[in-house]
Parts: C-alpha cells; structure tokens; sequence
C-alpha cells in the first residue's frame, strides 16, 4: 500500500517545510520529498495547505468515550478509549490502569497484548499507576488497593509479551534493587503518588528510574531544605517529566519556571484523561466514588482531582498559550519526547524515512481534520 500526502505545510525534525509531500508505504514514511519529485501512480491526499505533524503518544490515559479502563481492562475498552482519543491527535497511547487488585493487573496486562495483536489502532503497551504507592500522596486513588512490591508482583508486571510496559511507584514503598530488577527486565519506572525524600529518588534514579508521572501533582514537593521528589525531578537532567497542561493540575507559573531547569524534550505532555473526553455526560463513577468535571477538572464530592478531562491537541494549545512554547516545541513534547520516553524514538515521534506514518493534519486554528495510524485514515 502506498499513499503520498501532497499540497501541505510538513513539520519536519528540521523545522516546517512547505512544497514537500510525505510517501507512505506499508505503514511507515517511505520518503519527504520534493512535490515534483513524488512518486506517479500512487494515490495521493491533498491536505489542503494544512499542516502535518507527527501523531500526538500519551503515556497516561485512564479513559476515554465513557470507558474507564479499571471498570472494564478488556480489549474492546483499550479500542473504545484510542477511538475517543483518536479524534484529537492521538495516534499512539497506553491505556492506563489506576490502583487495583493484582488480578485487574493482570487482566490489563493481557488486554493490552492482546489488542496489540490485534491489531488496536494505536496501543502501544500499559501503563500501570500503582498499587505500589504512599497513602500519604494517594490523591483518587483506593489506598485499601496499595500493596508491597514483591516477588509475585515483580513476576507480573515483567510479563507484557507485547509492547510496553510502563510502572508508576511509589520510590520509598520500594527498594532500588527491586527498580533495577523491573527496569533490567524491560519495564519503564515512574516515580509517583510518593512521598520521597530527595536521596530515595537519587537512589532510585540510579537503579533505573527515567519517569516521573504528572510532575508537581502527588508528590513531596521542593522545600528549603528537603529538595523532595520535585527537587529530584527538575534536578535530573535525563529522566522525562510528565506535565499536565491544563492551568488546574498546576500553575503555569510553576510549570513555566520547571522548563527552565531542565532540557525541553525530558518533558511530555500527558492527559491523564477519564472516561469524559469525547462524551456529552461530564460525570462517571471511580471504585465507588461520583466524580464530574468542574472546570475542565475531574473531581470527586470532596474536590479532590481525579485526572482530567483534557485532550492532547488541548495540551498541545495549552502548552503554547499558557507556557509560551512555539509549535514546534509544543508538538515536539507531545509526539517526539514520550516516544523517546518508551524507547521508541527510532520508529515513532517524527515525519522522517522510516518512522511509523502515524500523522496529524492541522487547521490554522490547530483543531485537528485528521489523523493517520500506520497509514491508514
């Protein structure tokens, strides 16, 4: 199969390039060339004078279309959540699976292998946040879930056959020879929902922690004299952050001032999105608690935040208007940074040979007209 998109501004590893169309064959970006240099014979896309970007990855997606993946870790939910994402620039994600019983784990494990066989548009692994975290940062999630990483547990989550798996703990509920033993085994590590002190992180960071999961929100913040998981994170020059742009997870301000500190692209934007992104019905049910959305928030009866409602194009928008970021640095935290994050980076993330043809075609206004995944529409 081959498709060559024709007649559109590129967003290149090099910059935006206008007067180049994009060859894709079998899935993957066969070439970028010169319009009159494109290959006869094919059919070709006109894009309009829009403007293409590499496919949006979120690494940190809970829900999506009124499915909450806990309530239902089946394949048919990790299709329904990429469908509701889809839309909005989302071409590769983890479906996300808060704290739960082992057995959920489990389910979600094998849910996520088997949707990638399958061929499920755009899964790229799990992410699992938990259970291996601190109560005393537990934020929505059930602290009666919370459990020690043991050797059972270690079995479990190094057992994804296919695609990624990425562990969000909690660095003291653990130790660092259990992290160097998840990462030597293949799996990411994600400090979150923790209490650290600084040196718990070091140590871990030294075992093989590279994430931290939705920087500034559950964590032991940057105090005067106990720099905390934060001052752990903003120090580390190597491990990626995930940021939730929104104006309500965190301040601009603060965000703002953490990009100063630290390389660009070791930043990603996430959704931490529920089940209410795509849906008219801004409310769900979360292990028995009522949550909607206030202000584009997710929220339980108490107020407390239960991820959010937020879109990655949105992220994308937001991270240009509320951080000052230009487009191509906001798309780069989008697409290029959590594909490196994953190990990905040599396959996906960019509109270059070789790289997946999972693109984005972008209005003037940056609302999203279409998305392609391996190549197909």
């Amino acid at each position: 199969m081959q498709l060559i998109l024709v007649n559109g501004r590129v967003l290149t590893p090099t910059g935006i390039v206008d007067g180049k169309a994009v060859v894709v064959r079998d899935g993957r970006i066969a070439d970028v060339v010169d319009d009159a240099a494109a290959p006869a014979g094919a059919p070709r896309h006109d894009l309009g004078g829009g403007l293409l970007v590499p496919g949006f990855i979120d690494t940190q997606v809970n829900g999506g279309g009124g499915v909450l993946f806990n309530d239902s870790p089946t394949v048919e939910a990790i299709a329904a959540i990429g469908a509701a994402h889809r839309p909005y620039g989302t071409t590769g994600f983890l479906p996300t699976l808060i704290s739960d019983d082992l057995a959920v784990v489990d389910q979600a494990m094998r849910a996520a292998e088997q949707a990638i066989a399958a061929g499920v548009p755009g899964v790229l692994g799990v992410h699992i946040e938990g259970p291996f975290l601190n109560a005393k940062r537990k934020g929505i999630h059930d602290p009666s879930k919370f459990r020690v990483l043991d050797d059972q547990a270690l079995a479990l989550l190094s057992s994804l056959k296919r695609g990624k798996t990425l562990v969000t703990l909690a660095p003291e509920t653990t130790t660092p020879d259990m992290v160097r033993r998840l990462t030597s085994a293949g799996v990411i590590v994600a400090a979150g929902h923790t209490n650290a002190a600084y040196g718990t992180v070091r140590k871990a960071l030294n075992a093989g922690l590279t994430g931290f999961t939705h920087l500034f929100n559950a964590m032991s913040p940057l105090t005067s004299r106990e720099p905390g998981v934060v001052g752990a994170a903003l120090e580390s020059q190597a491990a990626w952050c995930g940021i939730i742009v929104d104006g309500r997870h965190v301040d601009p301000t603060v965000l703002r001032i953490a990009l100063r500190t630290r390389p660009l692209d070791r930043f990603m934007l996430v959704t931490d999105a529920m089940p209410t992104v795509g849906m008219i019905d801004k409310s769900f049910d979360l292990q028995g608690r009522h949550i909607r959305v206030v202000d584009g928030v997710c929220i339980d009866d108490h107020g407390t935040l239960a991820g959010s409602d937020l879109d990655m194009i949105g992220a994308v928008r937001n991270a240009m208007s509320m951080l000052g970021l230009s487009l191509e640095a906001a798309v780069g935290i989008a697409s290029q940074a959590p594909a490196a994050f994953l190990g990905l980076a040599d396959e996906r993330g960019a509109i270059a040979p070789g790289q997946a043809a999972d693109l984005v075609l972008l209005d003037d206004e940056l609302q999203v007209r279409k998305t392609w995944i391996a190549g197909a529409a």
